[in-house]
């Protein structure tokens, strides 16, 4: 199976977990540049559901549209896990949605530091309340990286609301 056969496949997935629960949801994407956007609206009947994204790429942007806080990005900066859980919040109460994903990240081919290397990718998830987040640093050019922050936010879009569920 291919890498976007794989995202489509998630966001079906998600679409239909969100259809049970009659949920909405919405992004606040920043390295992904709407690309969790574009996989959940690729399905078909995915309007009952998405009504809208935020492509947040600068700090103005995130703190305007997602209600970040200036400390947070000045204490802990844009791609850290603080930051995507207030994006994540801030996304799914300006969007009046039951769950928001949020990804900030450093994509490449440079930005990168010691602390905070290439590929290195902050996700939030808002989930009715619930907020989860985590990071992971991923190998490979800069549109490798953002196709598997992709696949990872959907999957673990997934994994979180079939847990809340149980």
């Amino acid at each position: 199976m291919t890498v976007t056969a794989d995202s489509l496949q998630l966001a079906t997935e998600l679409g239909q977990l969100l259809l049970q629960k009659k949920w909405s949801i919405t992004t606040a994407e920043s390295c992904t540049g709407g690309g969790i956007g574009y996989w959940l609206t690729a399905v078909p009947g995915s309007s009952a559901y998405v009504d809208r994204g935020f492509i947040t790429y600068s700090n103005k942007a995130k703190q305007q549209l997602l209600a970040v806080r200036s400390a947070t990005l000045l204490q802990f900066g844009a791609v850290s896990e603080e930051t995507v859980r207030e994006m994540a919040q801030g996304a799914a109460k300006a969007a009046g949605a039951e769950v928001a994903i949020a990804v900030s990240g450093i994509a490449g081919p440079d930005g990168g530091s010691a602390y905070k290397p290439v590929g290195t990718v902050c996700f939030g998830f808002y989930l009715a309340g619930h907020l989860a987040s985590s990071h992971l640093v991923f190998a490979g050019d800069r549109q490798q990286v953002r196709q598997q922050a992709i696949n990872f936010a959907l999957k673990q879009s997934i994994e979180l609301l079939t847990a809340l569920s149980n």
